[in-house]
């Protein structure tokens, strides 16, 4: 499979695993458009690669992503003083289109979340279906402090941790830690930052007894609760369940656990 050339992220896959790194420590891994964009491409390049089960995103030198690049909007406010009255709007829409595609990503997407995450950083956090963290990392929604908007990324932080806590972190900024951002439901484990890699080594082998036909449809019936009327979503979920019991991975899964082996897909 042939991945996009990338100038801000680097790729690495193993096995069935997509490493994303977020790459230019240099701003903490600030997001810039140029970043956006791969991100888009990456995401649309692997979206049918069923050979790729996870997505793995993390930010180098002990950074996530510290929100957005500042370079940008000075860009955006140059080309707006040239009379390009879209300037703002087309570049922070380009991020909820990104944000978006990796809401909607038919793989399992996995956050390790190290030192800042804020903003931007924080909304790709909000769309993860595993998210782990860093006790010491840093949450936080710091748009109002510098007099502009969580625009793009305030309806996926409601979607996570609720309207009332939602209200809260983006109208008063505050910062918080891992620890703390485990307990309002942002990432599902906080821990010493010395034992992600461990933790994510498990998580993986967890995902890889999934199979992947499976993990893909399931994703799908769970974001459709939020979107669809409960009997549209259930009438689909039962075709869904039909149709795997019928399938390879079906048979295969309920072979398996009658001769007490693994499914071929977990090996």
């Amino acid at each position: 499979m042939s991945l996009p050339t990338t100038e801000t992220l680097v790729l690495r896959q193993e096995g069935p695993f997509l490493h994303i790194t977020l790459n230019r420590p240099e701003s903490r891994n600030a997001m810039s458009l140029t970043m956006v964009n791969e991100l888009m491409a990456v995401f649309q390049a692997i979206a049918d690669q069923t050979a790729i089960r996870a997505v793995v995103l993390r930010g180098a030198n002990g950074h996530f992503c510290a929100g957005g690049d500042i370079k940008d909007m000075a860009g955006a406010r140059a080309r707006a003083a040239s009379g390009e009255s879209n300037a703002f709007r087309d570049l922070n829409r380009r991020f909820g289109e990104m944000i978006t595609l990796a809401n909607q990503q038919p793989q399992v997407v996995v956050a390790v979340l190290e030192g800042a995450v804020l903003g931007g950083g924080f909304g790709l956090a909000c769309v993860s279906d595993v998210a782990l963290a860093a006790d010491n990392a840093q949450f936080g929604l710091p748009e109002t402090g510098l007099g502009v908007i969580p625009a793009q990324i305030a309806p996926f932080v409601v979607q996570r941790v609720g309207l009332t806590q939602a209200r809260r972190l983006a109208l008063t900024g505050a910062r918080f830690n891992g620890s703390e951002a485990q307990r309002l439901g942002i990432v599902h484990e906080s821990l010493p930052a010395s034992e992600l890699d461990t933790r994510l080594d498990a998580v993986l082998a967890q995902i890889r007894r999934c199979a992947p036909q499976a993990n893909r449809a399931t994703k799908t019936l769970v974001l459709n609760t939020l979107a669809q009327p409960l009997e549209q979503v259930l009438d689909a979920a039962a075709a869904d369940f039909a149709a795997a019991v019928a399938s390879e991975e079906g048979a295969e899964g309920t072979l398996a656990f009658v001769q007490k082996r693994l499914p071929h897909w977990a090996e």
